[in-house]
């Protein structure tokens, strides 16, 4: 009898939505060999996360294992689940697997990082790919994108499909239309194990087809009077192309703004699956045609400060300036987390005039993942005996591990960090692994218990006292400490400036201080730090961040 086992590990992406990184393993245990599945993003907030630009799973326990690791499969080009590559390669060190389009995008990520994209092999459908005990095929799939795929895994133990992101499209206009005979023809040889999207597990209705949006969206171009923006998630080429050709139909040109737009229509061009994007006009020369005679297609759906959106709802971008009687079109959905910000750009809009169109009504948008029944509906084509629910928050991976079991399907809950062991009838807990978050600050990569962005946000919260005093070669301090107040009130219940009082406290600490703690910069730095908090708190009720530097001439 055979002690190898399949297991399934997911380091992001499970329990909440982005930062996409799975494993699967087969072997004996603790001997597994690996691959990995996607390595995603997500994003910051000023809440949670200030200053930091990109969050991503942390790998240690990949890291560890590197030796063990045959590859890593990309399965879609979008942010969360291609995002971290470059970032993380260098941890891994193994070659990367996707298709076509998202070998274009992940060969950009790498190069950015200054990564080797030689180590990127880019594979057709029609190929399967034999590494250690796996077989791995991609399988074309739906979704808002080109060329996204689900997975075949086939080990010794059984077989597995990973859908990734996908949505029952028969008709999405760019990339590849859903194909229930090769996921019926897939079922009817058996698979074991289904890992599969949740994110849409409550919406009760079949999702609709990006065909469905076209005529919607030229109506309102058509009927705009001024100026027309859209924008919706670049790399949602096939939108894009609906919004570029409803332009055109309403006898509009068409001008991109936004790198990663600019970026994702070329890459797609390039890659021969945008054949018929209507032709385009650099910013400079749109900004001098009639303002009913252009529309511009822009990044930042999500309300994302940087992009083109938030520039253009706070004055101005590349010249352009909206103004009453304008018209400005989300053709996109709020991810969880980013409707504060996309609600700053709205009421900003709304204050100059601008007309802003959404997708209240359904009528500009569709959901690249797919609803309840067509969930049912891939369970049916597909009929694997265990399915495991992922891409979702907890509640979404709790209701689809539900509902595969009144099914007839074995199933489990594996939150971030949860290694399920799915060689048998059913799923089981084998272990936990400790996992959490890597942050991506400027050029920098840490861990989220490093403790930096806790500072941070003490800093952000509390404001800083910075003190600083000099100490002369016979021990004693040579005039007075000097404080710099930053992010606090500049006066206190005294009517005097902060600093001056702070100043005042300080020399009163200084003149009573002996020289066994004058002596020691610990004991020295830490009376000085608790009576400068001890002072704020009694003028503007505060306990700020203080760092004091002792200078000693006698060093």
């Amino acid at each position: 009898m055979s002690n190898d086992r399949l297991i399934y590990l997911p380091l992001g992406g499970a329990g909440e939505v982005g930062m996409n990184t799975y494993v699967y393993g087969y072997g004996p245990k603790n001997r597994e060999r690996l691959i990995v599945v996607d390595l995603g993003v997500t994003f910051p907030d000023m809440d949670g996360t200030p200053g930091v630009d990109l969050i991503m799973a942390d790998i240690a326990w990949l890291e560890a294992r590197r030796d063990r690791i045959e590859g890593i499969f990309i399965t879609h080009a979008h942010e969360d689940h291609v995002g971290g590559l470059g970032h993380l390669w260098s941890r891994l060190r193994v070659p990367v697997y996707a298709r076509d389009f998202t070998a274009r995008i992940a060969a950009k990520k790498m190069l950015e990082a200054g990564q080797p994209v030689d180590q990127i092999v880019t594979l057709d459908t029609s190929e399967t790919i034999e590494l250690g005990p796996f077989q791995v095929r991609f399988l074309p799939i739906a979704h808002s994108l080109p060329e996204a795929s689900a997975m075949l895994i086939e080990t010794p133990a059984g077989r597995l499909v990973h859908t990734g992101d996908f949505k029952l499209d028969m008709a999405p206009g760019v990339g590849d239309p859903f194909d229930e005979d090769l996921y019926r023809s897939i079922g009817d040889k058996g698979v074991d194990v289904m890992v599969c999207d949740s994110t849409n597990i409550f919406s009760p209705h079949p999702g609709r087809s990006e065909s469905s949006l076209p005529q919607a969206i030229t109506d309102l171009v058509r009927g705009a009077p001024g100026l027309v923006v859209a924008t919706t998630f670049a790399s949602n080429v096939a939108r894009v192309r609906t919004l570029a050709k409803a332009a055109r139909a309403a006898g509009r040109s068409v001008c991109l703004l936004g790198r990663a737009m600019q970026t994702m229509v070329r890459t797609a061009t390039e890659a021969k699956l945008l054949v018929d994007f209507p032709p385009t006009v650099p910013a400079e020369e749109a900004v001098d045609m009639p303002r009913d005679k252009v529309m511009l297609i822009v990044t930042g759906s999500q309300g994302e400060r940087r992009a083109a959106s938030a520039q253009l709802s706070r004055g101005s971008y590349l010249g352009f300036q909206l103004k009453e009687g304008d018209t400005f079109l989300f053709s996109s959905m709020t991810i969880p987390g980013n409707e504060k910000d996309v609600l700053k750009i709205v009421n900003a809009l709304s204050e100059q005039g601008v007309e802003v169109a959404d997708n209240t009504q359904g009528q500009y948008h569709v959901s690249g993942h797919a609803n309840r029944p067509d969930l049912e509906r891939m369970h049916d084509l597909v009929r694997p005996r265990i399915l495991i629910p992922m891409h979702g928050e907890h509640r979404h991976l709790r209701q689809h591990a539900m509902l595969a079991q009144r099914r007839g399907m074995a199933s489990a809950i594996a939150p971030n960090g949860t290694m399920l062991d799915i060689t048998g009838r059913d799923p089981v807990v084998a272990e936990y692994v400790d996992t959490g978050r890597l942050y991506l600050d400027g050029t920098a990569v840490y861990g989220a218990l490093d403790g930096i962005v806790r500072e941070r946000m003490k800093l952000a919260l509390n404001g800083l006292v910075m003190v600083t005093l000099i100490i002369d070669e016979d021990g004693l301090p040579m005039g007075d400490a000097w404080a710099d107040c930053m992010g606090l009130a500049r006066e206190g219940r005294s009517k005097r400036p902060l600093a001056e009082v702070i100043e005042d406290e300080l020399a009163e600490e200084l003149e009573r201080t002996g020289k066994k703690v004058l002596a020691s910069d610990d004991k020295l730095i830490e009376a000085l730090r608790k009576r400068v908090r001890i002072c704020c708190v009694d003028e503007i009720g505060k306990k700020p961040e203080v760092t004091v530097v002792v200078s000693r001439l006698s060093d």
